[in-house]
């Protein structure tokens, strides 16, 4: 890793960067490869591309069986950055059970994001009203737990199906208000450039965020993207200058490893796990 390096941004113009990121910087996200792979086939192909964290994807858990998993896992001597991820709207219970399965894989965070406002008889109005209780509840569960959560503020357009939180300003004034409620709660924040490029006056928003920016999501978002979930580009492929992102983080005050996220049901589920390693690992430091 080395400090004060200079990067040229995607639009040709230089941006001076903390750090040029090496292997141990980088974290690609289990559900990368969940097109390709099951739970094993994921860790395998991480491993022999040389990159030792991941955050560990509850559905590909399900799938090989909890045990089965955490027997690879084990064996495998790499790091969880996150096990994502955590819907609040399903309620405590739902919440514990994620946490406590953070904690057996050692997961440094749990993602948690809103849920649907199904999830609370369809009401957003309701499902808005109940946010800020639901989160202190959730912060009080967190506290018997090693795992920190990590909320995520999603894109406007999964309002409905996945998130009520559509910007990081929201998710600020949210947390702030948990924080007047109580002071010693300890959820972070996790950035999703894909789901916040669009927001304005980011830099001061994650000056704001500080030292709550606790994960780091990385991918592309397409012009002409086909799915609202499943369509995420390659960092380089889309609309977001990833390497400007990535000043604005780091002066923010983080310094953790940029995870990649990359859903891509037509696209690169459809590659050799391989071949999207490579792009990924080659877009490194070019591209984000």
């Amino acid at each position: 890793m080395s400090p004060g390096a200079v990067l040229r941004g995607r639009f040709g113009h230089m941006v001076d960067l903390v750090r040029t990121l090496g292997m141990d910087d980088l974290c690609v996200h289990q559900v990368c490869l969940s097109g390709q792979c099951d739970f094993a086939g994921a860790l395998d192909a991480l491993q022999q591309h040389g990159i030792t964290r991941t955050a560990l994807w509850m559905p590909m858990i399900e799938a090989y069986g909890q045990e089965a998993a955490l027997r690879l896992w084990n064996q495998s001597g790499m790091i969880a950055e996150s096990l994502c991820a955590a819907p609040l709207f399903a309620g405590s219970p739902a919440i514990e059970a994620m946490l406590a399965q953070a904690d057996l894989f050692g997961a440094r965070t749990l993602v948690m994001i809103t849920g649907g406002f199904d999830l609370l008889d369809g009401d957003i109005d309701l499902a808005r009203a109940n946010l800020v209780p639901l989160l202190i509840e959730a912060a009080a569960l967190a506290k018997s737990y090693k795992c920190q959560l990590a909320f995520e503020p999603l894109h406007p357009m999964v309002c409905g199906s996945r998130s009520i939180v559509s910007s990081l300003g929201e998710a600020l004034d949210v947390l702030d208000a948990v924080a007047e409620r109580d002071a010693a709660h300890n959820i972070g924040l996790a950035i999703d450039a894909y789901a916040l490029w669009w927001e304005h006056d980011m830099p001061a928003k994650l000056r704001r965020a500080g030292s709550r920016i606790v994960n780091y999501h990385v991918s592309d978002y397409l012009a002409d993207t086909n799915d609202l979930r499943l369509d995420r580009g390659m960092p380089g492929d889309g609309q977001i200058n990833l390497i400007e992102w990535r000043r604005m983080i780091e002066r923010a005050g983080y310094s953790g490893p940029v995870e990649v996220e990359i859903f891509s049901a037509n696209r690169w589920w459809k590659q050799p796990p391989e071949s999207m390693l490579q792009h990924i690992t080659n877009a490194m430091n070019v591209h984000f």
